[in-house]
């Protein structure tokens, strides 16, 4: 179980953080050997364990960072994460860092130690620490995946600039309809009806709607959010509609073309880094199923693995599968002929995160306006819906 504690360093600097104990008692020995003596502590309840696992990235970048630094000033790995689990302001990962002290005094490997750490320290993580022990390059391997993880971030951060302005607008729009439809409209509709004329088309099909939404407001409500836990639940029971969903992601328009590059980004990436790190190609390419996030990609990347291990070389192997385009086959195809396929993975991926960014900036540019004027039509609709039958009125009147 887990323990809050409260505990003080040799220094006299006070410490809270969270650890895995079985009782107070072995709390206060784990702490013991993490030089700090406790003050208090007490077991987590259920309800505020739940979602407490992650650790932010922005956190795991610079824990990259400080311990390649050390490692690279030559300071030993415990030394260096012990000065690391004092510095860190996060709890949780306070927590992870003597996971990970602990593991090592006990006779493991750092990669090891962080193998027990799955929910923070992917496999391809574990897998590319183990392969820098072993090569004796663990500075360097740390480098790349503090780069690596950089530049998930910043991917992270062009998917929520480009989803964040159509969710903006979205809401707006939603809020400001349901306001007329439900305050306005049924106002202005008895007054409407009441001038004794023939009402158009448009009109009698808003004031319809109007009625709709005052009388059925919370199953307009409801009804996305059952559709939503039924495609939820279809998704966690269901292989194929999870299948199906990922492919269908891939093929939305403006969206789906620039998901495609971040997965083909974010694989050629990771494979470079992978056997620059000295790990085998078929080692790398199931690594990377693991991190391409759609199981489209996944399912092509089992395929192109097993071809190779068939016997056909890489490049070969992906244009089989016929889901990556003809730049990755290429450059694929160049780096075996010229034993750099490290290099030329790498070059695909600036290609593609350039290309991620500049179409981000685009799809964004065209995203905004097209909001607009769906958002003017709408409101223009219903405008012109009330106000034309009024507008025919008055000119009855000075005729």
């Amino acid at each position: 179980m887990q323990f809050d504690y409260k505990a003080v360093s040799a220094e006299g600097r006070t410490i809270l953080g969270r650890l895995d104990a079985l009782n107070v008692v072995d709390l206060e020995m784990r702490l013991k050997r993490m030089e700090l003596d406790l003050i208090t502590g007490k077991p987590v309840e259920t309800g505020r364990r739940f979602g407490s696992r992650r650790v932010p990235r922005r956190d795991l970048i610079n824990f990259c960072f400080h311990l390649e630094q050390l490692a690279r000033a030559g300071v030993p790995i415990l030394e260096g994460l012990a000065d690391l689990r004092d510095s860190v302001e996060n709890p949780r990962f306070r927590e992870v860092i003597a996971g990970l002290i602990e593991g090592i005094e006990g006779g493991q490997t750092l990669s090891l130690a962080m193998a027990d750490q799955p929910a923070v320290f992917s496999q391809v993580f574990v897998s590319l620490i183990r392969a820098g022990e072993a090569t004796g390059r663990l500075p360097e391997v740390l480098a790349s995946l503090s780069e690596s993880l950089k530049w998930e971030d910043e991917l992270a951060a062009h998917t929520k600039k480009l989803l964040m302005y159509p969710a903006f607008v979205g809401s707006i729009v939603l809020a400001a309809t349901f306001f007329l439809m439900i305050y306005m409209v049924p106002q202005l509709k008895m007054f409407v009806r009441n001038m004794g004329q023939a009402l158009p088309l448009q009109t009698q099909l808003l004031f319809a709607l109007s009625d709709a939404l005052v009388a059925y407001w919370w199953a307009f409500l409801l009804v996305p959010l059952v559709v939503a836990i039924a495609v939820q639940i279809s998704l966690q029971t269901d292989p194929l509609a999870r299948l199906r969903l990922d492919r269908l992601k891939l093929t939305l328009p403006v969206v789906g073309p620039i998901l495609k590059k971040i997965i083909l980004s974010r694989f050629a990436a990771t494979f470079a880094m992978l056997y620059a790190s000295g790990i085998p190609v078929l080692d790398s390419i199931r690594a990377t199923q693991d991190i391409v996030g759609n199981r489209v990609v996944r399912r092509a990347l089992e395929e192109a693995e097993q071809s190779v291990r068939d016997g056909q070389n890489v490049a070969g192997a992906f244009a089989q599968v016929g889901l990556f385009p003809p730049l990755v086959v290429r450059m694929l195809r160049i780096g075996e002929n010229t034993g750099g396929l490290d290099r030329a993975l790498a070059n695909v991926s600036y290609f593609y995160n350039r290309d991620v960014k500049e179409s981000v900036e685009k799809a964004q540019a065209l995203i905004e306006p097209m909001l607009t004027l769906f958002m003017g039509a709408l409101l223009g609709w219903i405008m012109l819906s009330v106000i034309g039958p009024i507008y025919d009125v008055i000119s009855r009147i000075k005729m």
